[in-house]
């Protein structure tokens, strides 16, 4: 029974000895493991606000980003807009020049036609007052005596200009 019921010297000088070592701790130990977690727990604080900080720096960026790229998709918008308005305006003064253009040529393509016509018609009546001028020679030529071979010889000759 001596094992579990101990003696009051053993208790004394255990206590005895638990105190001076709780002192020598205190004394020693206690104020730097203290020490040492109050600056853990000031540098975790210290990191946690500076994650907060980059936090909100990140929105703000990312806010800020979101916002200069709206604006560049706007401009992108109005720089098409403008774009598609120069490309008809340039699309339609080409269509306005080349139909003045093509009713330029049609109108000279009808002077020159008409020209042509001109001269043709007036190298037909040449032709035509020489041919008659050529049958009225060879028909004042010939005299006949006989009225029938005269006409027979101008249908002869009309038929020969016919066929010219």
């Amino acid at each position: 029974m001596e094992l579990v019921t101990p003696s009051i010297g053993l208790v004394f000088w255990t206590l005895l000895s638990f105190v001076i070592l709780l002192i020598i701790l205190r004394k020693f130990a206690w104020k730097p493991i203290l020490g040492a977690v109050t600056e853990r727990e000031r540098t975790i604080e210290t990191a946690l606000l500076q994650a907060e900080s980059a936090k909100e720096e990140m929105a703000r960026l990312t806010n800020e980003n979101e916002q200069l790229i709206k604006e560049a998709r706007a401009e992108r918008d109005l720089i098409l807009k403008e774009a598609r308005q120069i490309k008809d305006q340039i699309i339609n003064d080409a269509k306005g020049a080349a139909e003045a253009e093509g009713a330029r040529m049609i109108e000279k393509a009808r002077l020159e036609i008409n020209n042509e016509k001109a001269i043709a018609l007036a190298s037909v009546k040449t032709q035509v007052a020489q041919l008659s001028i050529d049958i009225a020679e060879k028909v004042l030529r010939k005299e006949f005596e006989d009225k029938q071979e005269q006409d027979a010889l101008v249908a002869d000759l009309l038929k020969e200009v016919i066929v010219k």
